[in-house]
């Protein structure tokens, strides 16, 4: 069994957990466990979890809130450069790159006596170009414009002790591949899929964004109400591992077909900006799910939400970027009396980062879970209305 770490941004970690218990790769303490909205506990910055490779391809093609999944190769004791240099080259790089591949190493140091990140990796840069007998080219972390595209290298120093990673995902895993076009203030497709497990929305029941913009939480409803993989149209950087199994993956590919009698979801999208209408169904229809969602161009007091109570879920204007400057009281105070009228006994769950805000709604709202959007602090209040 290897071992792995699905790296999480603050906040979705626990969803995270949730979603690799209910993928098998977690062990689960009953398997009432894996239907149950029960979070696991979780460290911050991700989950560790082991299988084999075939548990390594399922996590990046089906998980939705992970940022990327690595393959932790070893942790090691090194309080000198010399010895950093010659245990790197003893760990087992020709699993993961051919001589000469080019490398990018991303190092942390902290509470170590090696402390020069720059310094660290061009020892893990030696040890890589003897054990493969070829040097690497490095490159800087997070240079997807390259030519040739580099394997990423995570290591991290904390208390002398060293642990070696390689990243398995390549892009970010919040680069589903649909989003070509975006409204102002996009939002991550992973803090979209980490909003709708947070409330508990079932596919059964509506779901209405009147804040929709490119439409990412509505796209990410369908595609998991239509069970579709979120990585099934993208490549992973495992791809090109020396040991990559082509007939693994497309196993795993052809487990993760939607089901044939998939629930037909009732999803409703809407803006009054007619421009991000337009994107959001681009969108849609680059990600296969435009015949699953309802778009209208119309201002939150227009909307005409289905009879049957369902979710409000969405990330309205909260004074950042998209609406800096502008008194945004009325707004918020509007949509709670909307939703009251026209959308009685509705789960709500609204992202916001400014509670004086969230209190013009008049709604009794839950604002324990922090997360992070676009490096701005907020909070994804939920409630009944």
């Amino acid at each position: 069994m290897d071992s792995f770490y699905a790296v999480s941004a603050p906040g979705l970690e626990a969803f995270t957990a949730l979603e690799l218990l209910r993928l098998g790769l977690l062990p689960a303490a009953s398997p009432a466990d894996q239907a149950a909205l029960t979070l696991p506990e979780t460290e911050p910055g991700g989950v560790a979890f082991e299988g084999t490779r075939k548990s390594l391809y399922r996590a990046n093609l089906r998980l939705r809130t992970a940022s990327r999944v690595l393959a932790r190769m070893e942790e090691f004791y090194a309080a000198s450069f010399s010895e950093l240099h010659k245990k790197a080259g003893r760990l087992p790089w020709e699993r993961y790159l051919a001589p000469g591949q080019p490398v990018a190493i991303r190092v942390t140091c902290h509470k170590s006596k090696l402390y020069h990140s720059d310094a660290v990796a061009e020892r893990i840069a030696r040890g890589i170009a003897e054990k493969l007998g070829k040097e690497s080219p490095r490159q800087k972390p997070g240079d997807d414009e390259a030519e040739n595209p580099a394997q990423l290298i995570v290591a991290r120093l904390v208390n002398d002790r060293c642990m070696v990673s390689v990243d398995s995902s390549g892009e970010l895993l919040h680069r589903r591949g649909y989003r070509q076009a975006v409204a102002r203030a996009p939002l991550r497709e992973t803090l979209a899929a980490g909003m709708l497990l947070a409330c508990g929305w079932e596919a059964a029941s509506p779901l209405l964004d009147p804040f929709c913009g490119s439409g990412t939480i509505l796209i990410e409803a369908a595609l998991l109400a239509l069970g579709l993989a979120p990585g099934r149209n993208r490549r992973f950087a495992f791809m090109n591992w020396p040991g990559f199994d082509a007939k693994i993956w497309q196993a795993i590919l052809a487990e993760s077909a939607p089901p044939s009698k998939a629930v037909t979801p009732i999803i409703q999208a809407s803006d009054r900006d007619e421009g991000a209408v337009r994107m959001a169904q681009e969108n849609a229809e680059r990600a296969g799910v435009a015949g699953a969602i309802q778009f209208t161009c119309r201002a939150v007091s227009a909307i005409e939400p289905p009879a049957r109570a369902g979710w409000v879920v969405t990330n309205p204007p909260y004074g950042l970027r998209v609406s800096e400057g502008k008194d945004l009281r009325n707004l918020y105070a509007q949509l709670g009396n909307v939703l009251r009228a026209k959308c009685p006994a509705w789960q709500v769950a609204l992202l916001c980062n400014d509670p004086a805000l969230l209190g013009q709604t008049k709604l009794k709202l839950d604002t324990s879970l922090s997360l992070i959007n676009g490096g701005v602090n907020v909070r994804l209040a939920r409630g009944k209305v």
